[in-house]
C-alpha cells in the first residue's frame, strides 16, 4: 500500500513557542523549519510514502519544502490545526479519491524512513490508526485507508480523543523515530540523541541544551 501523507505547518514565526527556554526568538523559527525539512526528507524517503502535501502559508517553508519534492497546499481553512488536516485530505482525494493517508507531525527530526515503513504498514491493517507520541499523551500519526474520514483530533490529550474516536491504536516497538516529536528542551535533547537528520544537526549545533 502506497501512502500520502499530509504535514501540516503553522506560520514559522509562531511555531515551537514552548522551546523559549532552548532557543531564542530569532532561532526557534530556523528551527522549526529544519524539523520540518527533517521530518520531509525522511518521509519521501518511505518506501510506503508516495507523495507528501504540506499544508501551511508560510511562504519560506512553502518554498523550501517545495524544493526537496512536497506538494504545498495553501492552507485555505486557517482555522487550526486539525481544520487544516481535513483541508489538506480533501485537496489531496480531489485527485485521487482511493489513496490511503496519514497525517503526520512536521515536528519529527529524527524520522527513520524503515521505522515510518513500519509505522504505516501497520496502519494498513486498519480503517483508521493512530500512533502516540513518546510522551504517551499525543499523536504523532493519524491513518486513514482507501474510502475513510481522516477525522483528525489533534492537540491536548489527542491520544485519548483519538482511541475515543474510534481509532486503532498502533502499540508498535522500535519505532521511536516516529514518536519522538519535539516540542520541549528535553524533547529535542531525546530526538538528538537518537540521532537527527541534517538540517536540524546544523541549526542546533549551536544551541546550548539546559540538563533536565
Amino acid at each position: 500500500m502506497q501512502w500520502t501523507l499530509v504535514i501540516p505547518l503553522k506560520p514559522l514565526s509562531r511555531a515551537k513557542s514552548r522551546l523559549s527556554g532552548t532557543a531564542a526568538d530569532g532561532v526557534r523559527p530556523g528551527l522549526a523549519l529544519a524539523f520540518a525539512q527533517d521530518t520531509v526528507s525522511a518521509a519521501l524517503a518511505c518506501p510506503a510514502v508516495s507523495d507528501v502535501a504540506v499544508v501551511t502559508d508560510d511562504g519560506l517553508a512553502a518554498r523550501e519544502l517545495a524544493a526537496l519534492g512536497a506538494r504545498i497546499v495553501p492552507d485555505a481553512p486557517a482555522k487550526g490545526l486539525n481544520a487544516a488536516l481535513a483541508h489538506g485530505t480533501d485537496v489531496v482525494r480531489d485527485m485521487r479519491p482511493h489513496t490511503p493517508v496519514a497525517a503526520l507531525n512536521a515536528d519529527l527530526p529524527a524520522l527513520r524512513p524503515a521505522e515510518l515503513a513500519v509505522v504505516l504498514g501497520a496502519a494498513g491493517e486498519f480503517s483508521r490508526a493512530f500512533l502516540a507520541d513518546a510522551a504517551e499523551l499525543g499523536t504523532t500519526l493519524l491513518a486513514a485507508g482507501p474510502g475513510t474520514e481522516l477525522r483528525p483530533e489533534f492537540g491536548v490529550d489527542s491520544r485519548c480523543r483519538h482511541r475515543s474516536s474510534g481509532a486503532a491504536e498502533l502499540l508498535l516497538t522500535d519505532v521511536d523515530s516516529v514518536r519522538q516529536d519535539v516540542d520541549t528542551g528535553d524533547d529535542l535533547r531525546a530526538a538528538l540523541a537518537l540521532g537527527v537528520g541534517p538540517y536540524t544537526a546544523a541549526v542546533s549545533a549551536g544551541l546550548l541544551i539546559p540538563e533536565p
